[in-house]
């Protein structure tokens, strides 16, 4: 009875188990770990969230622009058309027949015109300079060598902007043409064209337009002013409202990056940087007088 049960076993056994064939008993049962993302050739596939799949999860938040890189902490993008492009492209030209007058000073000095020579030794002043010092001195020697007068005393006209060597000519000009100069002497002195901007805006004290130099050094935009004989730093310059940035690029109108404006809607994007300024639009009349400076600044507008 005993070796009939274990027959029944055996034949049982042998009904529920199909033999293996040789060589794939390992392979058999490394299929499953593989299939379930385990051993080495484990298969193991992305998961994906399907596109037409609805979610009430709400959308990464894009992050908020860096501060801009330009005087004032903001952007500029290419101003439109207008007046500014014209007045530049003049002076331009101004500057590339200035340019020649310099060139020809160098090489023979004895007929130099009074004028050019007086560029000339200021440039090579600023030149001997280094770092800070070279941008204090373009702005105290354009400063002491320039006296204010408005454009409508010396040429009857609301706004002319002028090459250094026909504002060294007469000695005489308006904020403009100081920032102008201080651009040409430091750009050969040598100083970086990028790290250099006219900067066209408005002054709110006095509801008056202004133009100053910026110029960046290690990393920091500094203002050489026309009525101020210290550098300062651009986020100093109280109650100026940047309008217009101009160098070689051309004129580039000022813009508010995202992070300084408020989020009134869910779309943010830079605006103008006066956008909140009455009458922002530039029209280079500055008709400050020299009886009444403003505090702190250098009674040279005389």
């Amino acid at each position: 009875g005993q070796a009939t049960h274990c027959a029944w076993q055996a034949a049982d056994a042998a009904r529920h188990h199909r033999p293996t064939p040789f060589g794939a008993s390992a392979a058999g049962r490394a299929k499953p770990d593989r299939q379930l993302g385990r051993g080495p050739t484990a298969i193991r596939t992305a998961s994906l969230t399907p596109l037409n799949t609805a979610t009430d999860a709400l959308p990464a938040a894009k992050p908020l622009p860096p501060e801009g890189t330009e005087p004032f902490g903001l952007f500029t993008f290419r101003a439109p058309e207008s007046s500014l492009w014209r007045k530049w492209r003049g002076l331009e030209a101004d500057l590339a027949k200035e340019q020649t007058v310099l060139a020809q000073c160098r090489e023979n000095a004895t007929g130099c015109p009074p004028n050019a020579a007086q560029f000339l030794r200021l440039i090579n002043a600023v030149k001997s300079k280094s770092g800070r010092d070279r941008l204090d001195e373009a702005n105290r020697a354009v400063n002491q060598a320039v006296r204010y007068v408005s454009d409508f005393a010396q040429y009857g006209e609301a706004d002319r902007w002028s090459a250094p060597l026909a504002t060294f000519a007469t000695g005489k000009g308006d904020c403009e043409d100081y920032a102008i100069a201080k651009y040409i002497a430091l750009r050969e002195a040598g100083f970086p064209r990028e790290d250099l901007r006219l900067v066209l805006g408005r002054d709110r004290a006095i509801r008056q337009d202004h133009a100053v130099l910026a110029a960046r050094l290690d990393g920091r935009w500094l203002i050489l002013d026309s009525r101020r004989s210290e550098l300062i730093d651009d986020g100093e310059l109280d109650n100026f409202t940047p309008l217009f940035a101009i160098n070689e690029r051309g004129v580039q109108l000022f813009a508010a990056p995202y992070a300084k404006l408020l989020p009134l809607g869910d779309d943010l994007d830079a605006a103008p940087a006066a956008a909140n300024v009455p009458d922002a639009e530039w029209t280079g009349v500055e008709s400050l007088d020299a009886a009444s400076p403003l505090p702190g600044f250098l009674p040279v507008l005389m």
